[in-house]
C-alpha cells in the first residue's frame, strides 16, 4: 500500500455538515445520469445462478408462512426474491439461505421492542433492492427524547448539559457512509449472508457469529490475531487458519432501531439499516461507537466521527471474509491539501476495471477540494459497474447511501478517478501494478505503535 499521512485521513474522513453539502455540489457541478432501479415485478428477473423454484415440502411451508406474514402489497418482494434466485441463495457463512433466515426472523422472538413483521419487510426490501439502503438518521420524537438525553448525559440534572445535548441531536449528520456502503455491498453480493446478519442482530442474542479465514486479515497468523485483538473483536481461534468472531452493535443501537421502527419518515433509515450500520461502525471503531449521537472513540482516529481508511479495510475484510487491500491514490499533506497522486490515471483505471470485471464492487473514498487543492469534504460510495457511451467515454455506475436517491448514479471516469483518495481492492489486483508491497496491516500496526508511544 502506498503510504499516507494518517493524521490527514483522520481529519478528512470525519463526519461533518460539509459532507452532505459536498455530495450535493458534486452532483450539481457534474453531468450525471441516473437510472431508476425500481423493481419491475412484471419482468423476468435475472437469475443469480441459484434455484428459482421451491422443491421441498419444507421450502414450500416456509414460503407459505412468509406470504402469510407479509401484507398483500409486500408479497411482490417475496415473489421477486424467488424468481430472481435471491430467496434460495445460500452463499452464507453457515450455508443457510435467505429463505431460512427470513423464516427464522418471522417465527422466532426478536430483541425486546422489535417487531417480526416490520423487520421481515425491511430485510426483504433490502435484498431485493439494495439501493434503498440509506444512512440518513431520523429525528428523536418527544416520546423518546428524555430517555435518549438521559443516556447521553448519564442522567445528569445539569440543564445546560441537557439542552446542549438536545441541540446536538437536532444537528446530527450521519458519519455512517463507510458502514452503509458495506451494508449495501453485502446485500448486493451476498444476500444470504446479509439476511443471516439481519436475523442475528435482531434476535435476543443481539449479535451474529462468523467463521473467518485468518489469512483474510493477514498472511501471517500472529498478525491476524494481533488485528483481532487490536480491534477488540471477541473471537475464538479454532486453529491456525480460522477463527470464530462475534459481531454486535452498541447497546444504544436498539433504542435507535425502535425509534426508526415506529417513527420512520421517507428516505430515513430502517431499523435494519440502524442495526447493520451500528454493528459495522462498532466493529471498525474498536467497539467504541454510540448510535445515539454518532460518536466513536477508539485508538486509531483523533476524530470522534466517521471511520478512517484502515478501519474501513478491516471492516471489509472481516465482514466479507476476503483479502481486501486499501490502495491510496492521493497524496495529502498535513494541512489536508492534495499535493499529488501515488499512481497515474491509467493505472488506477485499470485496477478499478479489473476488479469490476471480476464481479466485485469497490468501496471508494473520494475527496472534494477548493481552488487551492485544500480538501473541503470527503465521502464513501460504492462503484458497482461501468459502461462506455457511443463516443467511448467511460462512466462508473455507483451507489451513494447519502444522496436521497434510491437508484444508481453515473460519474464520468475522468471526473471521478482524480477524486478517489482510496479504494478497497482485491490484493492480487492491487499488488500487480503498485510498486510498494507494504499493506494496510503494517501501516495500521505502525500507527498503533506511534499512538502507544
Amino acid at each position: 500500500m502506498i503510504s499516507v499521512n494518517s493524521n490527514s485521513i483522520m481529519s478528512c474522513y470525519n463526519a461533518s455538515p460539509i459532507r452532505s453539502k459536498s455530495c450535493n455540489e458534486h452532483k450539481n457541478n457534474t453531468n450525471i445520469n441516473t437510472n431508476s432501479t425500481n423493481l419491475n415485478f412484471t419482468a423476468t428477473p435475472v437469475n443469480t445462478g441459484f434455484r428459482t423454484s421451491l422443491t421441498t415440502k419444507e421450502e414450500k411451508e416456509k414460503y407459505k408462512t412468509l406470504s402469510q406474514e407479509l401484507d398483500k402489497p409486500d408479497r411482490k418482494y417475496l415473489d421477486y426474491a424467488l424468481k430472481s434466485g435471491i430467496l434460495l441463495n445460500n452463499d452464507s457463512n453457515d450455508n443457510t439461505s435467505v429463505l431460512d433466515n427470513l423464516y427464522k426472523m418471522a417465527t422466532t422472538p426478536r430483541a425486546n421492542g422489535l417487531e417480526n413483521k416490520k423487520l421481515l419487510k425491511d430485510t426483504l426490501i433490502s435484498v431485493t433492492d439494495p439501493y434503498t439502503i440509506t444512512q440518513k438518521f431520523g429525528d428523536i420524537p418527544d416520546e423518546y427524547k428524555t430517555e435518549v438525553i438521559n443516556k447521553l448525559t448519564n442522567n445528569s440534572p445539569n440543564l445546560i448539559k441537557r439542552k446542549s445535548t438536545e441541540i446536538e441531536l437536532q444537528e446530527l449528520f450521519s458519519g455512517c457512509c463507510v458502514a452503509a456502503s458495506e451494508q449495501f455491498n453485502l446485500a448486493k453480493k451476498q444476500p444470504a449472508e446479509y439476511v443471516r446478519f439481519a436475523e442475528g442482530l435482531t434476535s435476543p442474542e443481539k449479535s451474529v457469529s462468523k467463521n473467518i479465514k485468518l489469512d483474510s486479515l493477514s498472511e501471517n497468523t500472529l498478525d491476524a490475531i494481533w488485528l483481532l485483538n487490536s480491534f477488540e473483536i471477541p473471537y475464538e481461534a479454532k486453529d491456525f487458519k480460522t477463527a470464530k468472531i462475534k459481531l454486535a452493535p452498541d447497546e444504544n443501537a436498539y433504542l435507535r432501531a425502535k425509534i426508526q421502527q415506529n417513527y420512520r419518515d421517507n428516505l430515513e433509515r430502517s431499523s435494519i439499516d440502524v442495526l447493520m450500520q451500528s454493528t459495522f461502525m462498532n466493529v471498525a471503531s474498536q467497539q467504541s461507537y454510540n448510535s445515539l449521537n454518532d460518536k466513536r472513540g477508539g485508538k486509531f482516529s483523533n476524530e470522534d466521527s466517521g471511520l478512517i481508511d484502515y478501519e474501513k479495510t478491516f471492516l471489509e475484510s472481516v465482514v466479507e471474509d476476503k483479502n481486501i487491500m486499501s490502495v491510496t491514490y492521493q497524496n495529502v499533506d498535513d494541512n489536508q491539501t492534495l499535493i499529488g497522486y501515488a499512481t497515474d490515471y491509467d493505472t488506477a483505471k485499470s485496477q478499478l476495471l479489473e476488479t469490476l470485471d471480476k464481479g466485485k464492487n469497490i468501496i471508494i473514498g473520494y475527496t472534494l477540494t477548493d481552488d487551492s487543492k485544500k480538501i473541503i469534504g470527503a465521502h464513501e460510495i460504492t462503484i458497482t459497474d461501468y459502461r462506455k457511451d457511443d463516443k467511448g467515454e467511460l462512466y462508473f455506475i455507483c451507489n451513494d447511501t447519502d444522496d436521497d436517491v434510491s437508484e444508481p448514479i453515473e460519474y464520468p471516469a475522468t471526473y471521478l478517478i482524480p477524486k478517489i483518495h482510496h479504494a478497497g481492492l482485491p490484493e492480487d489486483v492491487a499488488m500487480k501494478t503498485m510498486e510498494q508491497t507494504d499493506t494496510w496491516r503494517y501501516n495500521i500496526k505502525d500507527l498503533n505503535n506511534r499512538t502507544a508511544a
